[in-house]
């Protein structure tokens, strides 16, 4: 039990997790090894999650550290590559960003150097000082972004009548970190943080959820009554089994995350064979929740476990709320398996972990309460026929996401079956199936008053919100900007009547040869967006920033645009797939192309990213990702024709 309590602890301690702009700390030594050598020694302390690449590795990728000395300020030295050393637990595999297998290190490294004197230095017969320069590049990446960066050193050498004195580091003094981020930047990191905690929220409504479902609500007398029957332990118990219940499901998660992995979680979202996996998945889940099955588990599963529940002691503790969730898997299961799907395609690997310690937060804490305080138990409201409601319901939400998952395959395999309007109106249908059904058979002069003398109804009032739903989504059909649900539908321009085939009906290329050569013929800067069909945040910028009038103007009078698809599944001619430089992978589709051409150029693989050029592909300021703030991207568009006006 003292283990649970630890790995729970450590769940809950995600929270305070705050995202490192400079994951490694370099430390600086050095060691005089005879009167013509010493030794320059570089101690790498990597923060957690994060790996440094080794030497040993392409250059050209590029993701090998390596060590450059100013050789016009060091000619008193003799460095040889070959000297050089690394120690520490080197990891060599398969790399998921750069496709290739590639060496590096967790947790930390040392590198040495050892650098000789020339016997023309050491002659000298007067004391003299010198000092070796020289600039560390590097590249540390976790699980969903790199960041490349370099930084300076300099070692002060102290020579009496020619015989080597000391060699000490000298601190620098504002040594800028100039670092690349490829994947999220500062706004992309705050954004991730709050995508986490809104995944432990949807996890928590999702247990709540749960709780209301005829499968677990009558469950909570029952189980209360067991653990008051035994008087000054029953609370501890309670307490030890609501623990119990919160360490099984973040079991799981944490269990999905590591047979999966990062790299397979995080590709689920443009995925064309999951996504359609998933959208059949939800919809047999929908049709569970509407009853004509219900899933479940092994009864041998179940036996079993209410055997070892017999032990009692901590153990049997266990057991029975590992009982409570196989017993009631028929119903928390479709809600489990739609919470661990989105966790991780919105949350990555903590997703799935955030959302599961949400979930069981809710589904254990009532029975911890309830058992602490049983006077509160008459307050409950009796189980009755409002929990199959609830079931109903769960089912239409299930398929509204189904939804969402074939528009996902659709989008970017440019099928052309879930267009906007069509997603639309499916929703809407949905909306307003959900509110028909909690209205029917309602009788208003049934409704109970409550204590302030007001007929108030529950199932009315969700019944008027999706409803309210329903209408709010009809004008997107008319490509009007829905900001609630942004990000979700596909984008107004892939669509049966709105314009254009770029967003806001601006004039864009989809090829990045077609818009040089525009660009030079107008003498216009070129924006780069690399953009997605699955990705949110791509959709989320164009609704919420570029919807902006003032970024409108610079995008449609001042820029030329083009916008590079990286998961358009449609296929290359034969004739225009290639084996890349810097993957060794074979170039087949479109989408594949435009990645190859990001990481290539730009050292970058996450989308949105955009990159201000002129015509001779020069940057005129550092690249912008996701930032939901329209100032600052204002200010991007602004520099960057300040830039090319200069040149």
């Amino acid at each position: 039990m003292k283990r649970f309590l630890i790995f729970i602890f450590t769940c809950f301690s995600i929270f305070s997790y705050s995202q490192v702009f400079n994951p490694v700390e370099w430390g600086f030594e050095s060691k005089i090894i005879s009167n013509q050598s010493f030794e320059l020694i570089f101690n790498a302390d990597i923060k957690k999650g994060w790996n440094l690449y080794s030497r040993d590795n392409p250059i050209e990728v590029p993701v090998a550290t390596t060590f450059n000395y100013n050789s016009d300020e060091n000619n008193h030295f003799n460095i040889y590559d070959g000297a050089a050393a690394e120690e520490g637990d080197l990891i060599i595999k398969d790399d998921p960003i750069f496709f290739q297998v590639l060496k590096y290190y967790y947790d930390n490294v040392t590198f040495r150097q050892v650098i000789n004197i020339p016997l023309t230095t050491l002659n000298s017969t007067y004391d003299f000082k010198d000092t070796l320069n020289g600039q560390i590049s590097f590249m540390t990446c976790d699980s969903t972004s790199c960041i490349a960066e370099y930084i300076d050193f300099s070692f002060e050498i102290i020579y009496e009548k020619g015989s080597l004195k000391s060699v000490n580091y000298i601190a620098q003094e504002n040594n800028e970190v100039f670092t690349e981020i490829r994947g999220e930047n500062a706004a992309e990191q705050e954004d991730s943080r709050r995508s986490i905690f809104v995944i432990f929220i949807l996890g928590f409504l999702g247990g709540l959820a749960a709780l209301l479902t005829p499968c677990v609500f009558p469950m909570i007398p029952l189980t209360v009554s067991y653990f008051t029957k035994k008087k000054s332990k029953g609370h501890i118990d309670a307490f030890i089994y609501g623990i119990s219940i919160v360490v099984i499901y973040v079991a799981l998660a944490y269990g999905v995350t590591t047979l999966f992995g990062a790299d397979a979680l995080n590709a689920l979202s443009t995925n064309v064979i999951f996504n359609l996996f998933f959208f059949l998945l939800f919809v047999l889940f929908a049709i569970s929740f509407f009853g004509f099955f219900e899933l479940t588990l092994p009864s041998s599963w179940i036996n079993k476990s209410e055997k070892m529940s017999d032990k009692g002691g901590l153990l049997g503790i266990f057991f029975m709320a590992f009982t409570l969730s196989l017993v009631s898997f028929s119903c928390t299961g479709p809600i489990i398996g739609t919470l661990l799907v989105e966790a991780a395609v919105n949350g990555g690997v903590i997703g799935p972990i955030m959302g599961m310690l949400g979930f069981s937060l809710a589904l254990a804490f009532p029975f911890s309460f309830f058992a602490a305080f049983p006077s509160y138990l008459n307050k409950l409201p009796k189980s009755g026929s409002w929990l199959n409601d609830v079931k109903i319901v769960l089912g239409f939400l299930e398929l509204g996401l189904a939804i969402k998952f074939l528009s996902n395959a659709d989008l970017v395999s440019q099928w052309g079956l879930i267009k906007r309007e069509t997603f639309l109106i499916s929703w809407i249908v949905i909306s307003f199936c959900i509110s028909i059904y909690l209205f029917k058979d309602f009788s208003f002069s049934k409704v109970p008053r409550n204590v302030f003398g007001r007929k108030f109804n529950l199932k009315i009032v969700f019944s008027l919100l999706f409803f309210l739903f329903g209408i709010y989504l009809i004008p997107g059909i008319k490509c009007k900007p829905l900001k609630l649900i942004s990000g979700f539908p596909p984008p107004d321009f892939y669509s049966y009547t709105c314009k254009g085939h770029c967003p806001h009906d601006l004039s864009c290329f989809h090829d990045m040869e077609e818009a040089k050569n525009y660009a030079e013929k107008v003498n216009k800067p070129i924006i780069i967006d690399f953009t997605g069909w699955a990705c949110v945040n791509c959709r989320k910028m164009e609704e919420s920033v570029w919807v902006d009038p003032l970024i409108l103007k610079y995008l449609s009078e001042d820029y030329v645009l083009v916008s590079l698809y990286v998961d358009d599944k449609r296929e290359l001619p034969l004739e225009e797939q290639y084996i890349s430089k810097v993957t060794d992978k074979k170039i087949k589709t479109i989408g594949n192309k435009w990645s190859d051409y990001q990481i290539s150029n730009f050292n970058s693989n996450t989308q949105p990213l955009y990159v201000l050029v002129d015509h001779e592909m020069n940057i005129l300021n550092k690249p912008q990702g996701y930032n939901p703030s329209i100032k600052k991207f204002q200010s991007f568009l602004e520099e960057g024709l300040n830039e090319f006006a200069v040149k």
